[in-house]
This record gives structure tokens, sequence and C-alpha cells, in this order.
């Protein structure tokens, strides 16, 4: 009943933050300029650190422990690596709530890194189809509400597979470990799309349900009596489609660092809640980022190989430990970017 409650509050928050933001401060259609997207990266990243504070003080509340046992309980299933011994239930409550904090925050940042690759694919999608600036926004936010429910379905869904079969953390090793060599083989691969040939035009042209000319912000306009879909419902569908691919190397992830699934979703949510913010700060620097996809498969390839650990070798990295690693990759890939420019 507490996770229930806990849920259906969470999810009632971030639907009631993305209508605020979408019916009161973005109602009228305009091009986010940087300072305005810095501003609400800033608010953004203040909501998941208030969310992080809630689970410093009272992350008890999510699964409702009463006793030591429950604790414990709580402790084996989700992996937290915790020692209760000696400990009475009030000190190992506070022993509970700092660990699922630091899991969230390592958690929050691992998704928050990985999701500048997507940026890098959003850009490049609409650019492609010639997207004018102002509905960019738009589509971002119709697209973070579906990757929303698309994200709850894996993560509790992975997460029910986990308890029953652990091997499963053996294969997200091996996937993030492949997407991390990829990666790093394709980091200096341009990468394109042809319009023209995309499954998703091809497919809604062949049946003829789409139209070529964009109209306004509208996802669907009335033709000759019939509704087809506008250019600009192609590209949230081909954005939604590149999100669900992210999300297989993201969420196996933040599994690296906790196995509590309403952990690994919060902090996914919050992560991708400021995905939007950040595209437009990013949009006309991340040519100057140089060296970050080589930190991100560096980033990829350490979360595989702690994955691995545990089974091969009975070897476990903790989330403090994982923390300040991926703020090193992260801190090295910027600052290398920043002195060591790419040469033109």
């Amino acid at each position: 009943m507490s996770e229930l409650l806990f849920i259906t509050l969470f999810i009632t928050f971030v639907i009631f933050l993305l209508v605020l933001d979408l019916g009161v401060f973005h109602k009228k259609d305009h091009i986010i300029s940087f300072k305005e997207a810095a501003v609400w990266t800033a608010v953004w990243i203040g909501v998941a650190l208030l969310f992080w504070g809630f689970l410093f003080f009272k992350a008890e509340v999510i699964h409702g422990p009463e006793t030591l046992n429950d604790l414990q309980e709580l402790n084996v299933k989700h992996d937290h690596n915790l020692n209760f011994d000696g400990v009475g239930f009030d000190d190992g409550v506070k022993m509970y709530r700092r660990a699922m904090a630091m899991e969230y925050i390592t958690g929050y940042l691992i998704e928050k890194s990985l999701s500048i690759d997507n940026i890098f694919v959003m850009i490049m999608i609409f650019m492609a189809f010639g997207v004018d600036k102002i509905y960019y926004h738009r589509v971002l936010f119709y697209g973070i509400l579906g990757a929303i429910v698309m994200r709850f379905i894996f993560i509790f869904t992975a997460s029910a597979l986990i308890q029953q079969f652990s091997w499963i953390l053996v294969l997200f090793g091996v996937v993030l470990l492949y997407s991390a060599v990829k990666m790093f083989v394709q980091r200096n691969k341009k990468e394109t799309i042809d319009v023209e040939n995309h499954v998703a035009v091809r497919f809604l042209a062949k049946y003829n349900l789409s139209t070529s000319q964009f109209h306004g912000h509208d996802f669907f306009t009335k033709v000759d009596g019939r509704w087809l879909c506008t250019p600009l419902f192609i590209v949230l569908i081909i954005i939604e489609f590149s999100d669900i691919i992210f999300a297989f190397d993201s969420i196996p992830a933040i599994f690296s660092v906790t196995q509590d699934p309403y952990i690994v979703f919060s902090s996914n949510i919050f992560a991708i809640l400021g995905l939007r913010s950040l595209f437009f700060m990013l949009e006309s620097v991340m040519d100057k980022f140089y060296y970050l996809k080589l930190g991100l498969s560096v980033l990829l390839a350490f979360i595989g190989v702690k994955m691995l650990l545990p089974f091969l070798f009975d070897v476990h990295i903790g989330t403090s430990t994982s923390l300040l690693v991926i703020l090193s990759i992260l801190a090295i890939s910027i600052l290398a970017s920043v002195f060591f420019p790419k040469k033109h």
C-alpha cells in the first residue's frame, strides 16, 4: 500500500510539473534562448535535488518498513549491501536513508550524463526534417510524456525479471560493454538521417497517412476530409523510437547502482524532465565537447564491468566509489575538450 501510494503521488507530481511547464510557462511557441534554457536547467536540477533531500530524510516511506527485519529484507531484495548487525531500528533507518539517497543521486547522474548522447541524436533529427526552432520545445514535451510511460513499463518489468532471474544483470553488463565499444569506435562518425528513406516516413507515405507540409505546431491536419500526420508528428515518432533505443543503455546502467525500481524510476524521470532545457543549452555548443563521447564510452564500460564483477569474481564496487568514478570521467572529458579542442 505504501509503494502504491508513493508511485501514485510521484506520477501525479510529475504530471503537475509538466502541465505547469507547457500550460503556463511555455504556452506560446517560441525559440528557447540559452539564458532561458540555463534557468530551466537549474530549476529541474533543483527539483531533482529536493527529491534527494526527501530520500535522505524520509526514504523509508516508499516501502514502509516497520521493523529491523523489514529493513533487512529490503536490504537483501534490493542489494543495498548494508550491515545491520548490532544496530537498532532507528539507526538502521538512517543507514537505509543514506543508501537510498546515494543510489538515487548516482543513478540520476548516470542518466543525466548518458542523455547527452541522446541530445546529439535529437539535434540531428530536428535538422534533418527542417523543423522550425520555435516548435522544438513542443515536440520534446510530448516526447517526454511518451518516455515516462515507456520507462515505467521497462523499469518495473526489468525489476521483476531481475528478482526472478539474477543472471539478467550479467546480460545487462554485456550489453553495456558492447555499447561502450560501439560508442568508442563510432565516436568520430558523422551520423546522418535519410529522411526520404526512413522507415516511418516510407510507411506513412505508402498508406497515404501523412502530408509533406508542416502545419504550424499541429501534429495532425485535415486534408480533403481526412486526418493526416504532419512531418512534426513523424519527428515525434522518431524521437520516441530513439529514446526507446537509448533506454536500453541508460536503464541497465542505473540497475548497476540500485535494484530498487522506485529509485531507478525516480532518478530516470527527474533526469529526462530536465532533458529539454539541457537540449537547448547544449544545442549551440555541442561540437565543442569533442571528448565527451569518448568519456561516455568509458563510463558505459565502467558500469558494464561493475555489473559483471560480482558474478565473475565476487567483487562489489560501492555506490560512493561509483559516484566518484563517474564524476571523474565526466570532469576529465569536459576539461580535455576545453583545453585540447578539436583542430579544424
